[in-house]
């Protein structure tokens, strides 16, 4: 389970008090954006940490049980901030440097600023001048990254539902624009649309 041990760690190693956990959502789907979530957590108030036992992997957890959660981590954060890039940037630069740009975003929202990121991944922010420390599988490992990957999640899901009232015949509202048989025989049969990302297989070859 997510623990604030890496947190903690941190925190002594470079000498300060808010350290911000840091993940994405929707890096590997072929249509939608990708949604950053940065957190920051009142790391020294156990009581109110005790309400966030359950945040785990969000990838773990029914869509119900993020919901619940994300309003929880909503009401005990200190600082929270929500970053997404569309396709269209998704295709002009590669989704590696929009995942970032998408970090980068949500990381400017936050007030208190963060002193440390603790980053899910393999994942360097580059021209952030800002100590960093990446972690993989720290979504499982970090209860601000946990929080972050929730956020980021619910944050994500909600918008590619709203897109299906936008752009209905693709299912966007349950796979959520990934690479499921559904959504690949919605392209085969009605073609993509705008937010499909046409630099991600399958939409890199002709589909008819």
């Amino acid at each position: 389970m997510p623990s604030i041990e890496l947190e903690d760690t941190f925190r002594k190693e470079i000498g300060v008090s808010f350290v911000a956990g840091v993940d994405e959502a929707g890096r590997g789907a072929i249509a939608g954006p990708v949604v950053a979530a940065a957190v920051i957590l009142p790391l020294d108030q156990p009581e109110q940490l005790g309400i966030l036992v359950d945040v785990d992997d969000s990838k773990k957890l029914t869509a119900l049980k993020r919901d619940t959660l994300y309003k929880l981590i909503m009401d005990v954060a200190l600082s929270h901030g929500i970053g997404s890039v569309g396709p269209e940037n998704i295709d002009a630069i590669g989704i590696i440097p929009a995942n970032a740009a998408a970090m980068r975003i949500a990381i400017s929202q936050l007030q208190p600023e963060a002193q440390g990121l603790i980053i899910d991944g393999r994942m360097r922010l580059k021209n952030v001048p800002i100590h960093q420390k990446s972690i993989i599988h720290g979504d499982r490992l970090s209860l601000s990254i946990a929080a972050a990957s929730i956020m980021a999640k619910v944050s994500r899901d909600k918008h590619m539902i709203a897109l299906d009232d936008k752009y209905p015949g693709y299912g966007f509202s349950s796979h959520k624009g990934y690479c499921t048989p559904q959504h690949v025989g919605a392209l085969l049969q009605i073609g993509p649309c705008e937010v499909h990302r046409r630099t991600f297989r399958p939409l890199r070859q002709p589909l008819l």
